[in-house]
């Protein structure tokens, strides 16, 4: 009998899901990272419903990882270190519900980590005034095939060049030595 590796599934929303996808991307231990959306009462919302911010979801990613290899908590660093938290409903120019901080967690440990992670940040002064939900993982709706790999495949996309490659950038360089030690 053939043992089959355990994985697991994050869901993270902090503002577009291009910047997030284009971290996780780079991340060991990452698997699959899916641009979606989640948390609100529309069901098989498209990109322009839920830009309107009527539909109540979030742009999110979903992310499939080995826990062996990345951690949860690791995966909520990573998340506090490339977005504000602090900015209700607004990542940069990025204003609307859609755009919110949220962590919707799978599983009661998902849950503890994420309030332990926010009041360690709080408590250390890392982050004041932490607005990210921490709410249960509801539908997940895949975004369109445009959206999935989105910097990946435009790169120069203004957007791409003024927003997400600086994101991507400082992900290199605070965890280049994760990313060289790798297997």
């Amino acid at each position: 009998m053939t043992h089959v590796p355990h994985r697991d599934t994050a869901t993270l929303a902090g503002g577009c899901f291009w910047c997030l996808e284009a971290v996780y991307q780079l991340l060991p231990g990452v698997e699959r990272v899916v641009s979606g959306y989640m948390g609100g009462h529309t069901e098989n919302p498209s990109y322009e419903e839920v830009c309107t911010g009527r539909t109540g979801h979030a742009e999110v990613v979903q992310l499939t990882f080995d826990p062996q290899r990345v951690s949860y908590e690791d995966l909520l660093g990573v998340f506090f270190s490339i977005h504000d938290p602090t900015t209700l409903n607004r990542q940069g120019a990025d204003v609307g519900t859609q755009y919110r901080s949220a962590i919707f967690y799978h599983s009661q440990a998902q849950r503890e980590a994420a309030e332990k992670l926010i009041a360690e940040l709080e408590r250390e002064g890392v982050w004041r005034g932490i607005v990210t939900e921490v709410v249960p993982a509801g539908t997940f709706y895949e975004a369109e095939p445009y959206h999935q790999n989105y910097y990946r495949n435009h790169p120069y996309q203004p957007y791409c060049v003024a927003v997400v490659a600086p994101k991507v950038a400082k992900f290199r360089k605070s965890y280049l030595s994760k990313l060289q030690n790798a297997s």
